[in-house]
């Protein structure tokens, strides 16, 4: 039996209070140009699959606590969870680090273009938590 948790709610259960969704962190084509997909790839996205022996990258859906899908690093040989994490997420550095064979160089690939995205994304948060805020009033200092 599986024991999952939600990173998003934080529920926890066995497999049947989730659902798998397949591989994660595959491209959909049909979320970017539903009216062209060529054959082929519609083919890819529904048949092929990394398989591997050791540490795989799934999507899970909360299906009794908050509904929300998610990723979870398992590894298939212990079926012991490694990490969970959000959908639109890269897993976290450690586990990354551990992804062999295809997985390695997806996630080589994928740290090589968020970097920079990371960081814009990063000075809007703070610009925007900064402009937000009001000034503290000066306390008066006790002579």
């Amino acid at each position: 039996m599986l024991i999952i948790q939600c990173p998003v709610c934080g529920a926890e259960g066995d497999e049947t209070d989730f659902h798998c969704g397949g591989q994660a962190h595959i491209a959909r084509p049909a979320t970017s140009d539903p009216d062209n997909i060529a054959d082929g790839e519609q083919r890819d996205y529904l048949f092929m699959r990394f398989n591997p022996k050791g540490l795989h990258f799934e999507r899970w859906r909360c299906d009794r606590g908050c509904g929300k899908w998610f990723h979870a690093a398992r590894d298939t040989m212990s079926l012991d969870f490694k990490a969970y994490y959000g959908i639109t997420d890269l897993p976290p550095a450690e586990v990354m680090k551990q992804a062999t064979g295809q997985w390695a160089d997806f996630f080589k690939q994928a740290t090589a273009t968020r970097p920079a995205a990371k960081k814009t994304a990063a000075k809007k948060t703070v610009a925007k938590k900064s402009a937000g805020r009001k000034a503290a009033p000066a306390k008066a200092k006790k002579s």
